[in-house]
């Protein structure tokens, strides 16, 4: 079965309907502890703010769950403020403590690069290491960002792949079953499906 956590992110719907666009017929939406059960692999979308999220997410008592199923070995794929979720905290207003899976940090674009805040649009992939995740995706391909705090991944061996928007940052991760996509792949066409169809395949 697959899991979808459900605390309100506006992208919800349009992941939802990527992923019956895919043949999922299975989903289970996540908005307390015990939708967790029996989940085989995990998705969480996201948008907005850090802080409110994970206080949402705290709210809905679903932090040490979310942690304890990561932690078992079910497979997980955080998409934009879910893959941020994944470090161990953010700057954005304030200090924030994420799910500390990955170890790194997540923080604002700096304000003198000369370009819009947020990144909003299409951008390159640059693929740094192969990863089930990017199966079928060739590097420069591109995908739809809309984010405005980017993650800094403490070990380098996270990163698969890399986006360059006046800084180099770390758009996609993966150690073991943790996956996280910095873009919307609900939003960025054949290579966005292409890797929600992976992740669904790999994490079968």
């Amino acid at each position: 079965m697959l899991a979808v956590v459900d605390y309100g992110a506006g992208n919800l719907r349009s992941v939802l309907h990527a992923l019956i666009h895919l043949g999922v017929e299975q989903i289970q939406l996540v908005r307390e502890p015990g939708d967790l059960r029996g989940a085989g692999k995990i998705i969480l979308p996201g948008v907005g703010a850090f802080g409110a999220g994970m206080q949402q997410i705290g709210r809905q008592g679903l932090v040490e769950p979310l942690r304890e199923a990561i932690h078992s070995g079910t497979p997980y794929l955080g998409i934009c403020l879910g893959m941020q979720f994944l470090f161990e905290y953010s700057n954005e207003m304030g200090l924030h403590e994420g799910l500390g899976l990955l170890p790194g940090y997540v923080t604002r674009f700096p304000d003198d690069m000369g370009l819009k805040v947020p990144h909003m649009g299409w951008n390159q992939l640059v693929l740094r290491r192969p990863s089930a995740l990017l199966a079928g995706v060739e590097s420069n391909s591109y995908a739809y960002f809309v984010h405005s705090y980017y993650c800094v991944a403490a070990d380098p061996a996270d990163t698969v792949v890399t986006v360059d928007y006046g800084i180099p940052f770390t758009a996609v991760v993966q150690r073991e079953n943790i996956y996280g996509v910095q873009f919307h792949p609900e939003k960025s066409q054949h290579v966005g499906l292409q890797i929600l169809a992976n992740f669904l395949k790999a994490a079968a």
